[in-house]
Order: structure tokens, then sequence, then C-alpha cells
């Protein structure tokens, strides 16, 4: 009798439910857009905090005697990414070992305690040290915060919310610009640095205390065997999105299988090859990226610019980055991820050869705003692609990796970008125009459109 009644209540049980249906169920709603302005506004802060070395390095220079081209100067630009390239792979690792949401917190609580320690630094060497830590933790930001984005949005509209999180880089972009120009126009550049880098963390505090109220993702809760805090979590998204009942009496889904794994799993199968790709495709990215965008404001200003100008051309060129990632948005649910990514890099590498034939200031101008529109487009789809191509158990993990190669990148364009200011424009111009089509190339191989497709837990 006690087996044909388990039988029968089991039979009458309402069967469980995926954290994907969940999700879906639900709907998009308040709790999304909560996440992506909490997160964007964290976003924002680090893209501020990883492009304000080029607008301080004039004031740097002055204060400290730095001549252009020295080793010094390139160290500073050097540093926060160096930073980075350690944190990236650190924290990713770490979200993936013991849970979302405590690194979610304690990378950006790290990124402003560091972040306003370089605006007092005494010395050129202390301020190296500041900024490699704040690279270090804001580092971290990336694959946590894409992995929630990703592990919280419905399937039909992951793709667009991971692009416009990635657009926030734009109104970090525009936010330095903005602050140098006006610190230029208020303080000597000796000390308009110092005001730059401490009021470029304030954003970062804010979105530091809107955070506490986030829950940790149900997906890596359910994988960790902490069901009853999964539920919670998912309720807590009906509840914010006015869908209490959605769940009804449905439990959430194990995992398939409780299959361990480690980061080296990246590199096996059909997912190391798909790791590769990705990172072929993040490192040329970047390397191209970085290498014309951190010297701009020194290569116009060798031009003649005056620096007033120089802010306002940067700022003017932020601006064009933002109808790049809005056709972004929209093309990767139109012809998908994988397209939307080789046809942005494919017209970067275009744009950097005709950033090479430039020969009056408007073309110029023109040339480096189609770089931004291209480019930013590129970055944002890359972001929507790269977090669904990863397992759940390494989603923090892969991303924590494909932020690293950019930031190896990063290391190595400030040196190739010194070839702006040095006359060999040819060579750096072509270095980056090669990157991006390599990188178009590697991620049309990649073979893979995840439009559509729910996140998959089980490992490749």
């Amino acid at each position: 009798m006690t087996n044909i009644s388990q039988a029968v209540g089991a039979a009458s049980a309402p069967p469980s439910l995926s954290v994907d249906d969940a999700i879906d169920r639900i709907g998009i709603g308040a709790f999304q857009w909560r996440l992506l302005a909490i997160c964007g506004l964290t976003w924002a802060a680090d893209a501020m905090e990883v492009l304000l070395m080029g607008f301080a390095m004039p004031g740097i220079s002055a204060e400290f005697g730095l001549q252009k081209g020295s080793p010094e100067m390139t160290w500073l630009l050097t540093a926060t990414f160096a930073g980075m390239f350690v944190g990236a792979a650190f924290w990713g690792y770490m979200a993936d070992r013991i849970g979302r949401r405590g690194v979610f917190l304690t990378t950006v609580a790290l990124g402003v305690v560091f972040g306003v320690a370089g605006a007092f630094a005494p010395t050129v060497a202390l301020l190296m040290l500041a900024r490699f830590l704040t690279g270090f933790a804001i580092g971290g930001t990336l694959p946590v915060d894409y992995a929630m984005m990703a592990e919280f949005v419905p399937t039909s509209w992951r793709g667009r919310f991971l692009v416009y999180l990635e657009s926030f880089w734009a109104v970090g972009t525009i936010l330095v610009a903005g602050l140098a120009w006006f610190l230029s126009t208020q303080l000597p550049p000796e000390d308009a640095w110092r005001w730059l880098l401490g009021l470029a963390a304030v954003p970062g505090l804010i979105g530091l205390l809107a955070r506490f109220g986030i829950p940790d993702s149900p997906r890596h809760l359910l994988l960790r065997g902490q069901g009853r805090q999964a539920r919670a979590a998912v309720e807590q998204v009906a509840h914010a999105n006015g869908e209490p009942q959605a769940l009804g009496e449905q439990e959430l889904a194990q995992p398939a299988a409780d299959v361990r794994v480690s980061p080296a799993d990246l590199l096996r199968g059909s997912l190391g090859r798909r790791t590769v790709l990705l990172g072929l495709v993040w490192f040329g990215l970047s390397l191209g990226y970085y290498g014309i965008f951190s010297w701009l404001p020194s290569f116009l200003k060798a031009g003649g610019m005056d620096l007033g100008a120089v802010y306002r051309t940067t700022l003017l060129l932020a601006l064009a980055q933002l109808p790049g990632y809005a056709l972004a948005a929209y093309l990767v649910d139109r012809i998908g991820r994988r397209a939307t990514v080789s046809g942005f890099l494919a017209l970067g590498a275009v744009g950097a050869y005709l950033f090479l034939s430039a020969g009056s200031p408007q073309s110029v101008l023109a040339t480096s705003a189609l770089l931004s529109f291209a480019l930013l487009g590129a970055w944002g789809a890359v972001y929507a692609y790269t977090p669904e191509l990863f397992p759940t158990r390494l989603r923090s993990t892969g991303m924590g990796l494909m932020s690293s190669m950019a930031r190896a990148a990063s290391l190595i364009s400030p040196s190739v970008g010194a070839l702006l200011l040095t006359g060999n424009l040819s060579v750096a111009l072509t270095v980056f125009a090669l990157c991006f089509a390599i990188a178009a190339a590697s991620a049309w191989a990649i073979g893979i459109e995840t439009r559509g497709q729910q996140l998959d837990d089980v490992v490749a």
C-alpha cells in the first residue's frame, strides 16, 4: 500500500519546471529593467576607469614631468589592463565556485576603494599600483554581470538585454569625456587629473549600494544543490514583475547530472574549439579598439588640436557609439549573433583603412566616428553572443577567460598604438585592420547560432 500511495502521490505532483521555463513564463518586467540599470551603472563606471588615463595623462605628465612616449606613460596606460587581465580570470573562476552574488558585490566595492586611492597617489609608482588594483577589481565585474544578466532574462529578450548592458560603455565614455572637458576648463591640468580619478569612482559607489537587493543566480544555486534558495530567487523575480503565481506549486528541476568540471574543460572537445575561436575574436577586437582609442586623444593633440577641442572630439566619437549599439541590439535578434559580430568586425577593418587615408580634420573625424560606430556595435554583439556559448557551470569562468584575452591584447595595444604618435600610422592601422578581419573570420567559424535558444546547463 505504501508503494501504491507513493506512486499515486508522484503521479499527482505537478511536473518540475526548468529555470529557463520559469523565467520565460514570468516574462520581462521590473526586475530585469532594474538589474539592467544596476549593472549598467557599474559598467559605465568601469568604462570611465578604463578610459580615464588617456584623458588624465596630460595632467599626470605635467605634475610628474613625464616626457611624451616615455616608459612611465606606457606603464600607466597599461597598469589598469594588467590588473583586469589577472582579475577577470580570478573573479570569473570564483563566481563559478562560490556563487555570483558575493563576487557581484566585492568587485565593485574594491573598484571604488582603489579608484579613489589613485586620486591621492603622491608618486608615479603608487599611481601605477592603484591603477593595477583598480583593474584587478573591475576585471571581475565583466564575467559576473554578464552571467547574471544572461541567467535572469527571458530567452526572447536575452540578446537585446546583453547588448543594452554593453551600451552603457558608451554612457561611461561620454561621462568621462564630458567630465574631463569640464575639469580642463576649471582647473590646471596638474589638479584636474586628480579630481577626474576621484569623481570617476562615484558611479561605482552608487551601483554598489543598489546591488544589495539582487539575489544570486537561480541556475547557479541549483547547480550547488541549493534548491530552496533558487526557488526563492525565482519567486523574487516573479513578485517584482507582478507575476506572483507564475510558479504555482511546481518545483524547479535539478540539473540532469552533477558533472564535476574545471576551467580546463573550456579547452576540451567541441567546447575547446569554441573557446579558442572566441578568444581570437576578443583578442583581435580588443587589440584594435584600445590600440586606436586609448591613444586617440594624444594623436589628435599631436596633430595640433588644443586640449578642449580634443575632449570635445572624443565626446562626439562617444556619441557615435550609440547608434552602433542600437543597430547591434536590433540585428542580434533579426539576423543572429554570429552574422552581427562578423559584420561589424568587417566594417571595422574597412574603417581602419579609411582612417589611414583621411587627409583633413573633417575626414579624420568622420572615419573615427565610423570606427567608433562599427567597433562598439561589434562589442555589443560579442557580449550578447559569448555568455550563451558557455554552460552554466563554466559561464563566469568562460567570460573571465575571454576578458583576460581582451586584457592581454590591451597590454600590447599601447605599444602598438604608440606608432600613431611616432609617424608609423600605416603600420599601426594595418595591424589593427588585420586584427578586425581575423576576428570577423573567427566569429563566423564558430558555426553556432544561439538566437532564440535556452541556456544549456550541460557541459558540452
